[in-house]
């Protein structure tokens, strides 16, 4: 299967947006409860790319099946190093290899643009997929919170991991 990671345009977002609803409305990877509409997930895109950052889609056949970004850890500057990442695949698409591709650029990419950490704040300490994946491409755990947010009617943890991608960022 031949899946190519490009960088994210304008003209994808309806689709990263259809992704990123149907993990809203049916998962616990995020804890947001209503999907974002198309206007704010366009904001979120640039957003990333202004902080110079990748917004990635994973395409197959001309279809995308999955995005990945990396967003600032934290607004304070102190953070300036550290980013976070996201990476959501399309149902019909799990398993196929575009997660780790996504994820696999996403780091190389944010190392190139001079971050130094990578984490992975993940919705669900029953998310083995992410936590699986994260683990496969170098992420530590660094710790769990436990019972933090509730989503259909159950209290969710958050897993905490990190990824030292480069040892020298500028500063």
């Amino acid at each position: 299967m031949s899946i190519m990671v490009r960088p994210a345009r304008a003209g994808d977002m309806a689709r990263v947006q259809a992704i990123y609803a149907h993990h809203v409305l049916h998962g616990t990877a995020s804890f947001e409860e209503i999907p974002p509409d198309l206007a704010e997930m366009q904001r979120r895109r640039d957003s990333v790319l202004t902080a110079g950052l990748p917004y990635l889609v994973a395409e197959h056949d001309g279809v995308v099946i999955g995005y990945a970004y990396a967003g600032l850890y934290r607004p304070r500057t102190a953070y300036r190093h550290t980013a976070e990442d996201s990476v959501y695949i399309a149902p019909a698409a799990a398993g196929l290899g575009a997660g780790r591709a996504l994820l696999a650029r996403v780091i190389a990419l944010s190392a190139a643009a001079g971050y130094r950490e990578l984490v992975a704040i993940i919705g669900d300490s029953g998310n083995t997929a992410s936590i699986g994946l994260h683990r496969a491409l170098g992420f530590r755990d660094v710790g769990t919170l436990r019972n933090v947010g509730i989503k259909f009617g159950r209290w969710l943890d958050t897993v905490i991991m990190q990824h030292t991608i480069t040892r020298d960022p500028a500063t």
